[in-house]
């Protein structure tokens, strides 16, 4: 630091010290109670900046999900709030909600979506590779029993586990190929066969 902000420093703390002088002179009669006043609005104002920061966190928790409608061989999904399309799909049985990804080529799966259904991760040979917006990593070749969006029931998938940091499952363009018709439009992604 140099002699400038230690100044600036001394001159802010002689300031801050008369102002807090000339409160208390001006409050002494009724310290007490302006000090509970002064306490309830820093409480409001901790509490406002805890809401701002949350208020993503709130809102996905509050809101419902977006819902998936299903008309005979299509489906329809609405955009979710971070602007992204979730697909509620059941692998093997078991209901894993998968991320829409048209930058990924293959299904890809997180370690822990694998092991839900009944995938070891750590008895897989990772010899793929994969780059990702946080770098490459390395995957391994699955084969999927059943894959079900609604009434459509695919079998004998190929899949990939991701070995990395992986929040979501992702459905790459080599499951959208498998639809007749994909469109997003006004909000919303509509797929059928």
């Amino acid at each position: 630091m140099d002699g400038d902000n230690i100044a600036r420093i001394a001159y802010l703390g002689l300031l801050g010290a008369a102002v807090v002088a000339w409160f208390i002179s001006q409050n002494r009669q009724s310290l007490g109670k302006t000090m509970q006043q002064a306490m309830a609005w820093v409480f409001i104002f901790i509490g406002v900046i805890a809401v701002v920061g949350l208020w993503e966190d709130i809102r996905t928790t509050v809101s419902p999900a977006p819902q998936m409608t299903v008309t005979g061989q299509s489906i329809e999904v609405p955009r979710a709030h971070d602007g992204h399309y979730y697909l509620p799909v059941e692998v093997n049985g078991q209901p894993i909600t998968f991320l829409v990804d048209t930058g990924a080529s293959q299904i890809v799966l997180s370690s822990q979506d694998a092991e839900r259904i009944g995938i070891d991760p750590d008895q897989l040979n990772y010899f793929g590779r994969a780059n990702t917006a946080n770098g490459q990593v390395r995957t391994a070749p699955v084969s999927l029993d059943t894959l079900t969006l609604g009434p459509i029931t695919d079998r004998n998938i190929s899949a990939w586990v991701n070995e990395g940091e992986l929040n979501k499952s992702l459905l790459g363009m080599d499951y959208l190929h498998r639809f007749s018709n994909v469109q997003f439009a006004n909000g919303r992604l509509l797929l059928s066969r």
